[in-house]
């Protein structure tokens, strides 16, 4: 499948709980309860994927503007409805016939939400990632898989940093389609919770900066 956005390479770096830096963590795998607890205490954030956990990078003043606006925009039109809106800090839960991972989405829309006292989200209606340098390839392939594998979701939107631009993914009676939003006065509905999303409110006081390559 065609992508809308380039694509440089991004990485992460692998670290064990509880465990030493070193071969051992290939041979010693994170449980999923050991995960959950370390996140509590945790003084940085970690994807777990498969019984391996990876650190979280920083994230911009852009990223975090855009994250903020779209969590604010998406949050004042659900006011008062059943549906809920949560932040970065929220984890959403995948679980397949031989895989489970968690992951720190930008932004997640639930209108079933788990128990109070867990740390995590099983069943997301929309989910929104701002693409980074570092996190493209892993936002636009492996999550864009595990995201639309998860049974709830409806929308899956990618949030460009350098440019007034969405990707959306969107289930349909047929599966998934593509849709591309571009410029301030786009605006993306998102009928599936009875709100929009409007570029012009995401991208208040976001400075566009161009892509570097460092191959060019």
């Amino acid at each position: 499948m065609p992508n809308d956005f380039d694509h440089p390479v991004g990485s992460s770096n692998s670290i064990a709980y509880n465990l030493p830096m070193s071969n051992a963590f290939e041979k010693q795998p994170v449980s999923i309860h050991d995960y959950l607890e370390g996140e509590l205490v945790s003084r940085k954030k970690h994807e777990f994927v498969d019984g391996a956990i990876y650190a979280m990078a920083g994230a911009s003043t852009n990223h975090n503007r855009i994250a903020t606006n779209a969590t604010v925009e998406i949050g004042s039109q659900l006011r008062g409805k059943k549906c809920q809106v949560f932040n970065s800090d929220m984890k959403v839960r995948i679980r397949q016939i031989r895989s489970t991972r968690f992951y720190y989405p930008d932004l997640s829309v639930v209108c079933q939400s788990n128990e109070g006292q867990e740390s995590f989200q099983d069943l997301p209606i929309v989910i929104v990632e701002v693409v980074s340098d570092s996190t493209r390839r892993v936002d636009e392939y492996e999550k864009r898989e595990a995201y639309l594998s998860i049974n709830s979701l409806l929308v899956y939107i990618l949030m460009e940093q350098n440019a007034a631009k969405a990707l959306v993914y969107r289930r349909t009676d047929d599966g998934f389609v593509r849709e591309v939003y571009f410029g301030m006065d786009a605006v993306i509905p998102l009928k599936e919770i009875e709100c929009s999303l409007s570029l012009t409110e995401v991208y208040t006081n976001v400075e566009f900066i161009p892509p570097t390559h460092e191959d060019e």
